[in-house]
């Protein structure tokens, strides 16, 4: 096939071998469901309840049995030939009471037919009948609690109805100001909960969720026994979940967030829902176990803390040897199995540095690595490295030296173990005789409305505010149809305006002959003309199964129209088609797995049937930090952790990129909150920015070099992220060495002519070329930023097949 073939749909060819189709094949859905079996998380296994017996009788209790949520709604959801939910993964390997399941059945099926959609199914009254007659067939109760949510809107709560100082260093815990339904059991869920623990000796609870969800009602009750977090698993969750439970294979995931006892205690509580127009980050650096770890009173509010994960077997953690050279620290393990089954274990290296001017978190993750699968007896050596000056902190008061990555003098101790609270401190401590700057910048993203911060200590320190743009100001006439749109989507708009050219200048402008080395892609952007510039950098309309747009689409050059699909839970691409594509795990149970080669696998498999249904950009990974458990988005995104998820996310960006298709890292930066998404101001220090919300994309540029990232919606300390010089120029590509396209998220409210000017290339879904026109003739757009934006839009086309 010739350049851009598979891409123009000329053919529609399978990749499979003997002309199979790869796409919802049995391999790629074989490694959903061994994906979500490694990502899965025992919480509890109080007397060993688990693994279940064979042929074992269960009564299986909840909505949750029937409403399965295979993943997240939004762009995350995915059309498949069906989903295994929990009754059919355990009806091969128990024997289930029917009539209590024939209970749940019929009333998930009623909701269904009624419109309730999947994930929203109410709970129903349990009668005491049929609790009963369960308990006559058997002492094992199965519990199964199901959340859902979606892209566009958060979990709600109720409004505080206090004032808080400022000086408080642990949140509110009054629950009771939360409504019961979605973080926390419904009270008819809890009805259900209390009436299965007084009937049934021996209770497990399954959690098909996509976030952090109440575990205190479980965490120290002794009459729940055993505890699955099964996460939203993909379309073979079912299956996955009830081989765990039964014994076939090993839970061996670890957790990505920490498990408080209520959702206030996290530090972002209390102010999330404050105001639909801004977020304030006052908790600074101090994220999930940052903050956990490190304030006062706060580790005692942890049920289960970050990097926690139980085991059929046991292990035992032995540190071999530790050396410092290279400006490297290399850190030699034994992992021993010294259980009776075979299973797998993740190692993880936490660093203490002092706190001195600046003020640490007392525990950071550096390092972690996961073992193969070890046998009964068996051991592995493992080495983790990581970079000396990964140690530093960014200073953006000027305390050490200002706008500077710095590593302030005295000891850095480090901690080894299965969880952030069962480290153990190493025996070996590197010293920083002096100040030292490791890395000296300038200062981006400077607040303009985040007055205050929180310490180390609990206290607060004031800082000083820069001054914000307008977000809705032109130096056009306003542009209603960008700042009052009403929800309705406006047309795709670039198409029909480039001037007709003469054939003779067709032929010189073909597109195949810069693809073919015989023009150079300078020659080939300076014969363009403005207005077919501006063209470029606007979004396409949707050929074949897309129906998120494309990009290019200049076929009088030979210009392919590159099409896009959502993710990141599997290709998501028009219901109607009659295509079933491969739904895998969400993206959080992904990174349960701590294991690079996982998410890798899954973004190769996935890119596989990006390729094949004839689509060149993949909109994933997300990869925002789970800031607060009320994020509805949460199981798109990966981690409360930036080093943890940006290593998962870039191996997924590897695996994408290897089948030569465009993976959209996304979204940049600060999306935190799906509420008033496109507006809300996110109010940031500049260290937290960089240390927390920017690292995890940091460590994907660096060590995975992506083609393509999306902007985000939101405002940043009062600049559109879309229109912020700061953050797409001088951050992402003069500091980290970005070389690939930026991309809009779809339909925001930036101006154009500005996105361009900021370094922001491609406007989607749709371009406003007569606005970039409008400004190049003002003089308020240049020439040479429409020719870089579009050179870069060239020239991820040119990486496609």
């Amino acid at each position: 096939m010739g350049k851009w073939t598979r891409i123009k749909y000329q053919p529609n060819l399978p990749l499979g071998e003997n002309g199979e189709r790869v796409t919802a094949c049995v391999e790629h859905i074989t490694l959903s469901k061994n994906a979500a079996k490694e990502g899965m998380v025992l919480l509890k296994n109080d007397n060993d309840l688990l693994p279940l017996a064979k042929d074992i009788k269960v009564a299986l209790f909840g909505k949750g049995t029937f409403d399965y949520v295979k993943g997240g709604g939004g762009s995350g959801d995915v059309t498949v030939a069906y989903t295994v939910n929990l009754y059919e993964g355990l009806k091969a390997y128990t024997h289930i009471e029917e009539n209590l399941a024939s209970y749940y059945r019929k009333w998930v099926q009623d909701q269904y037919e009624s419109g309730v959609e999947p994930g929203m199914v109410a709970e129903p009254e349990l009668p005491d009948e049929l609790c009963a007659n369960a308990r006559r067939y058997t002492d094992t109760a199965l519990i199964s609690i199901s959340r859902f949510s979606g892209e566009s809107w958060d979990r709600s709560v109720t409004e505080i109805q206090m004032s808080v100082p400022n000086e408080r260093p642990i949140a509110l815990r009054s629950a009771e100001l939360f409504e019961k339904g979605d973080f926390y059991l419904s009270n008819a869920e809890k009805a259900m909960v209390d009436k299965v623990k007084q009937h049934f000796p021996k209770v497990v609870v399954v959690l098909n969720v996509g976030g952090v969800v109440d575990t205190e009602w479980f965490a120290h009750d002794d009459r729940i026994q055993s505890v699955l977090l099964a996460w939203q698993a993909g379309m073979e969750g079912g299956h996955a979940a009830a081989e765990l439970l039964c014994g076939i294979g090993n839970p061996s995931g670890k957790l990505t967030d920490t498990f408080a006892k209520g959702l206030t205690d996290y530090p972002s509580t209390e102010g999330f829902h404050e105001s639909d127009a801004y977020v304030n980050y006052t908790e600074d650096i101090y994220v999930g176990y940052r903050y956990f770890e490190t304030l006062p009173g706060a580790a005692e509010r942890v049920n289960y803390p970050f990097g926690y994960g139980l085991s059929y077997t046991k292990f035992d953690i032995i540190p071999d040897s530790i050396c410092e050279s290279d400006k490297e620290i290399r850190v030699r393990v034994i992992v021993a199995n010294v259980g009776a089954v075979a299973g797998k274990e993740v190692v993880q290296i936490y660093a203490n540095a002092p706190q001195g001017l600046l003020g640490k978190a007392a525990r950071s993750l550096v390092a972690f690595q996961k073992t193969k699968l070890l046998q009964p007896g068996e051991q592995q050596i493992l080495e983790l490295t990581f970079r000396i000056d990964e140690l530093a902190s960014y200073d953006d008061l000027g305390k050490i030296a200002k706008s500077a990555y710095v590593l302030e003098k005295g000891a850095y101790s480090f901690y080894i173990g299965r969880s952030v609270r069962d480290a153990v401190k190493l025996d070996y401590v590197h010293i920083e005789p002096e100040n030292r700057v490791a890395l000296q910048l300038s200062a981006k993203l400077v607040p303009t409305q985040l007055k205050h911060r929180l310490l180390a200590d609990g206290s607060y320190e004031d800082l000083p505010l820069g001054v914000p743009n307008d977000p809705d100001y032109t130096a056009l006439e306003p542009m209603e149809a960008i700042s009052k749109w009403s929800g309705e989507m406006p047309a795709v708009r670039a198409v029909g305006r480039i001037p007709r050219r003469s054939w003779e200048r067709v032929d010189r402008l073909n597109f195949n002959h810069v693809a073919e080395g015989k023009m150079s892609l300078d020659e080939f952007i300076e014969m363009l003309s403005d207005a077919e510039l501006a063209h470029l950098l606007g979004g396409q309309p949707n050929t074949g199964v897309a129906n998120t747009w494309g990009f290019g689409n200049m076929p009088e050059y030979s210009i392919p129209n590159a099409m896009t699909a959502d993710g990141p839970a599997g290709l998501r691409i028009k219901p109607e088609c009659g295509v079933n594509t491969t739904a895998f795990p969400c993206s959080t149970l992904l990174a349960c797995t701590w294991n690079p080669e996982v998410t890798y696998a899954v973004g190769e498999a996935g890119a596989k049937e990006v390729k094949e249904n004839n689509i060149a950009a993949w909109l994933t990974p997300a990869v925002n930090i789970h800031r607060s458990p009320l994020c509805g988005r949460n199981f798109e995104y990966y981690s409360e952790d930036p080093f943890l998820a940006g290593t998962m996310a870039a191996a997924m960006v590897r695996g994408i990129q290897s089948q030569n298709i465009a993976p959209s890292v996304k979204h940049f930066a600060l999306n935190n909150k799906e509420t008033n998404r496109k507006n809300s101001d996110s109010r940031v220090s500049e260290r937290a920015a960089r240390e927390i919300y920017l690292k995890v994309f940091e460590i994907i540029v660096k060590t995975a070099d992506p083609w393509f990232l999306m902007s985000s919606y939101n405002v940043i300390n009062g600049h559109r992220a879309s229109e912020c010089r700061d953050l797409l120029e001088d951050i992402l590509r003069d500091e980290w060495g970005f070389n690939g396209a930026v991309t809009t998220d779809w339909w925001t409210y930036g101006e154009h002519y500005k996105e361009v000017s900021a370094g922001n290339d491609l406007k989607m879904a749709c371009g406003y070329p007569e606005r970039l026109m409008d400004a190049l003739d003002k003089g308020i757009l240049s020439r040479h930023d429409m020719e870089k934006s579009a050179k870069r839009i060239l020239t991820l086309l040119l990486r496609f097949e």
